[in-house]
């Protein structure tokens, strides 16, 4: 079954600005939300539809991609980039962004509740996310590259393993809420009896206290510590753009779920080569006699040497171009090419007999220059290459 356009799944115009997806989403995430639709299977499909609809729309670079190439462009197996399936967790962590929370449900601000995700039936916390940055050379760029990296965060601590108490004798029943997590609250209003629900103060949703904590992290599960992540970057990612790993971040306190990891991507600028786009462009500087007899000559290119043929007669500003020598699109099969200028180089300095060579040559009806009425200029070229 094909999928939806995601605009038509928010109701908003292709033109929309971000702040009206936004409040499209809102509506339709309440709606449809479970904790107001219990069982019912054409509310949670809709919940769902509408959560991956705002992923890809909410996001500058997926919503790009989706406008360019619908559906394919919006999927991809690495975090950042959107598509697939959503689980539940994975839309309530749009939450905290949506309806100012921490996540959760969204009823759950409205009814006084805290943020964090439920495991198990119990309120747990949530990590906070990492940023680092990734620097990538133009060939790891243009093939994907493993990158494992070492990142000083929060993680689970060993003495407890993470739950916070100084052995399993040191938890108790909660008793403000009875283990439940919550606590209710009836209140007498005008329209009758009020019931509300919300996160327990006491446990903060845990259902359960801790009588002695550990030494090691008193209490918050968590101590500070160094993981090796590995990262598989995908081909053709670019400078700016942003990859995120689920449950890489920070962990939680008392055993929550962990935050993620967002890796922001920076280029190193190549030696030789340029890169425009999905292209690289190369400036070949070749002299007048080359240019006029014609020549081979070697160029470098991501992949390593490639010998191209000058023709006789070649002029500078001309564009040779290497097919599939340049960047692949992002979880597509298309690769750019390699553009190459060609830029006449010319001798300043001449020694006596170079000089007497080139002043027969200039009274030569071959070597005065007749360029053409409509000649065009390199970016008049460049342009017409690129449409």
């Amino acid at each position: 079954m094909s999928k939806r356009d995601y605009y038509d799944v928010l109701g908003v115009a292709k033109g929309a600005t971000a702040e009206e997806i936004k409040k499209s989403y809102r509506k339709l995430a309440i709606k449809y939300h479970p904790d107001k639709n219990p069982d019912d299977k054409g509310a949670e499909e809709k919940f769902k539809e509408a959560a991956e609809a705002y992923e890809v729309l909410s996001n500058p670079e997926k919503r790009q991609r989706y406008d360019q190439f619908g559906h394919a462009g919006a999927q991809g197996g690495f975090g950042g980039f959107g598509g697939g399936s959503m689980n539940m967790e994975d839309i309530f962590s749009q939450f905290g962004d949506i309806f100012g929370g921490g996540g959760g449900s969204p009823f759950d601000s409205f009814f006084g509740g805290g943020g964090g995700q439920t495991r198990g039936g119990r309120r747990v916390q949530k990590g906070t996310n990492l940023r680092i940055k990734v620097k990538l050379t133009l060939e790891e760029i243009a093939n994907g590259v493993e990158k494992k990296i070492k990142v000083n965060k929060q993680v689970l601590c060993n003495t407890c393993g993470g739950s916070g108490a100084k052995d399993k004798n040191s938890f108790s029943t909660c008793k403000t809420c009875g283990g439940s997590g919550a606590v209710r609250r009836v209140t007498n209003t005008i329209l009758g009896q009020m019931q509300t629900t919300s996160t327990c103060p006491t446990c903060n949703g845990e259902g359960s206290t801790i009588s002695a904590k550990c030494n090691t992290c008193h209490g918050d599960g968590v101590t500070r510590g160094e993981e090796t992540i590995s990262i598989n970057i995908p081909a053709g990612v670019s400078e700016g753009m942003q990859l995120s790993m689920s449950g890489k971040g920070n962990a939680a306190p008392r055993g929550g779920v962990p935050g993620d990891l967002i890796i922001l991507i920076e280029e190193t600028p190549h030696e030789t080569l340029k890169r425009e786009g999905i292209n690289v462009i190369y400036d070949l500087h070749v002299s007048f006699v080359d240019a006029t007899l014609g020549a081979t000559i070697e160029v470098p290119t991501i992949d390593g040497k490639a010998r191209i043929k000058l023709d006789p007669g070649t002029q500078g500003g001309k564009i040779l171009r290497l097919k599939g020598k340049g960047i692949p699109e992002v979880n597509s099969y298309h690769k750019g090419d390699q553009l190459i200028q060609v830029n006449i180089w010319t001798p300043k300095i001449l020694n006596n007999e170079e000089r007497e060579v080139l002043e027969k040559l200039k009274e030569s009806a071959n070597f005065k220059p007749s360029p053409g009425k409509n000649e065009k200029s390199f970016f008049e070229r460049m342009k017409e290459y690129f449409e």
